[in-house]
């Protein structure tokens, strides 16, 4: 009789998707060292979803505030909420940046979520799932605003494929975050000190551009 062990097998998964994460960091973090700030403008479908699949990922700070948010709903009940606010406050900022509202300072307020969310995965008691889904919207938000920046004026079709494939790489962050909570239980506080490290970076930088 065929048996299968679905606790190894989950074990596995979830080392595939920390394998994953890491990956993305380190790309990101070669990509920040080597001064990459954007890309080229997108003219045509495959240009739009190889870069939509790449930008939430080449961005370190983007990156890592989407980890964040992933590992920290994980521990919380209800944190599903969080993932899920972010998601539809994103879509919601691409939408007001793509009808040429503009919003300062977004790479700011990014750089102050991911100082926050970093600094809660630090602490034993954290806020609520409802603050934190708040919190969550408005972080999502200014991802979602500031992803679409460089794309504003790409033809139609290029432009939903690169909204698309953007949501996707943002979803598949964050669900890959929340899987992989369980087998870093050791090791969530010094992620959320280096990954505070880094948000106070980027905000630095963010603020010297002003």
């Amino acid at each position: 009789m065929l048996t299968i062990d679905l606790s190894t097998s989950g074990n596995d998964i979830k080392h595939r998707h920390t394998v994953a994460i890491a990956s993305l960091a380190t790309i990101s973090l070669l990509a920040s060292l080597s001064g990459f700030h954007g890309h080229p403008a997108i003219s045509n479908s495959w240009e739009g979803l190889l870069w939509g699949i790449a930008d939430p990922a080449i961005n370190l700070n983007r990156l890592v505030s989407l980890i964040a948010i992933g590992l920290l709903s994980a521990g919380m009940v209800r944190g599903a909420l969080i993932p899920a606010s972010f998601g539809a406050a994103a879509a919601f900022g691409m939408v007001i940046h793509l009808f040429h509202l503009n919003l300062g300072g977004a790479e700011i307020g990014i750089a102050i979520s991911t100082i926050a969310f970093s600094a809660m995965l630090m602490i034993v008691n954290k806020p609520n799932s409802i603050l934190l889904a708040v919190l969550g919207a408005i972080a999502g938000f200014l991802h979602g605003y500031a992803g679409v920046e460089s794309v504003v004026d790409t033809g139609i079709i290029p432009l939903v494929i690169y909204v698309m494939a953007f949501a996707l790489t943002q979803c598949t962050v964050l669900m890959s975050a929340r899987e992989i909570y369980s087998i870093l239980p050791n090791k969530i506080t010094f992620a959320g000190l280096a990954f505070c490290a880094i948000g106070i970076v980027f905000f630095g930088n963010a603020i010297n551009l002003i």
